[in-house]
């Protein structure tokens, strides 16, 4: 590793690692179980398709939408200052 540079391959097994991570996670994310008949946000009923559609599912389409956009941002957010630190 003469002057700095990383082995060959080391990147794309960061990327490879950084994708297998999120699939996890969005796999830990599913719903599972019975599905909620009221929002747990917002206490909006659900509707019986997303309930039949989606096992499990805890949030009404709004709610779900607005907590997948928050978490989307904190995400994005924590990849770019891990790959800043990976570029020092």
């Amino acid at each position: 590793m003469a002057g700095g540079w990383s082995r060959d391959g080391a990147e794309h097994e960061q990327m490879d690692a950084t994708v297998n991570d999120a699939l996890e996670r969005a796999r830990r994310a599913l719903p599972t179980g019975k599905s909620a008949e009221f929002c747990d946000e917002c206490g909006k009923p659900i509707a019986e398709a997303r309930r039949v559609a989606v096992p499990g599912v805890q949030h009404c389409v709004g709610c779900a939408t607005e907590l997948e956009q928050e978490a989307r941002a904190t995400e994005l957010f924590n990849r770019r200052g891990s790959k800043d630190s990976q570029l020092r």
